[in-house]
This record gives structure tokens, sequence and C-alpha cells, in this order.
């Protein structure tokens, strides 16, 4: 990929154009770092107390019982809005899908382990554990190995 940027003064304000063939993975990644300048806070409930969730420490999040939790190490904080909305919320940190009823942080990834049905456990570095569906387990491959993982947790 070609960067060119150009600092002049005649330009009022900061504008990107992205000139391709075709829309890729790497296109949405793009656009959604371009797009987490403005994101929107993520705030969970925990012993009926409001806390303010940093995308960086979650592990990952489920829907269970009508409810959406976020997994941060051994807490399960409530959060009261539909998986949906978090996962366009959580989505420039690096969030994806892994099944149905889960959105997983792929920067806290440690090791895969294949399962006998086709799915995949994800083992996380706080020794969490969860399950990527057959379904998920293409597109998570293939954003790692296009380098969706990253170690540097203030660039996600």
């Amino acid at each position: 990929m070609k960067v060119n940027i150009d600092i002049d003064e005649k330009h009022i304000e900061p504008s990107i154009t992205i000139q391709t063939n075709e829309w890729s993975d790497e296109l949405e990644e793009i656009i959604a770092v371009i797009k987490r300048k403005n994101s929107q806070r993520l705030f969970g409930v925990e012993e009926d107390q409001t806390v303010l969730l940093d995308p960086n420490d979650i592990d990952y999040v489920y829907a269970e019982k009508r409810k959406v939790f976020a997994c941060i190490g051994k807490r399960h904080v409530e959060i009261r809005m539909k998986l949906y909305e978090i996962e366009k919320i959580l989505a420039p940190y690096n969030f994806m899908r892994f099944s149905k009823s889960v959105i997983g942080n792929l920067n806290s990834i440690e090791r895969f382990e294949l399962s006998f049905n086709g799915n995949l456990c994800v083992y996380f570095r706080s020794g969490n554990k969860e399950y990527i569906t057959r379904n998920y387990v293409v597109p998570i491959k293939n954003r790692l190995a296009l380098g969706g993982q990253s170690d540097d947790k203030g660039s996600n």
C-alpha cells in the first residue's frame, strides 16, 4: 500500500482519499482506526456502580440469558447494550465476532487450540478461554495473518 501525505497551509482541514480497485479487510481496518478518534465510551455495571471500561482490558464480550457481559480477567461486568451495538464500538480496538454470542479481543489472544468439532479454543493472556465457532475461524485467521494482532496496546 502506498501512502501520500501532503502538508500545506492551503489545506483548511484534514482530508483523506483512498484510491483502490476493490474493498478489502485492510481498508475496513483503516476506516475503523480513523473513526476511533470519535468513538463512543463503553460503560459497565458492577455491584450497582457504573464503571468506565477500557477496551484494551477486555478479553471478550458475551451474551447470556438476555444480558451482555464484558470479561476482564476474572471479572464479568454487565454492559447494558445490545451485543451488535458493542461490536460496532469495539471494532476499532481489534475486536471480532467469535460466535453469535461472543465478540473477542484479538490483541489479548495468547494461543489457539483446535477442537474436535472444527471450532478453535482461544486462550487469552489473562488465563480466560473462549471458543471461536467454525463460521468465524477463517475471517479471524485472515485478520491475524494481515497483522491484526498488535502487542502495542496504544496503537490498536
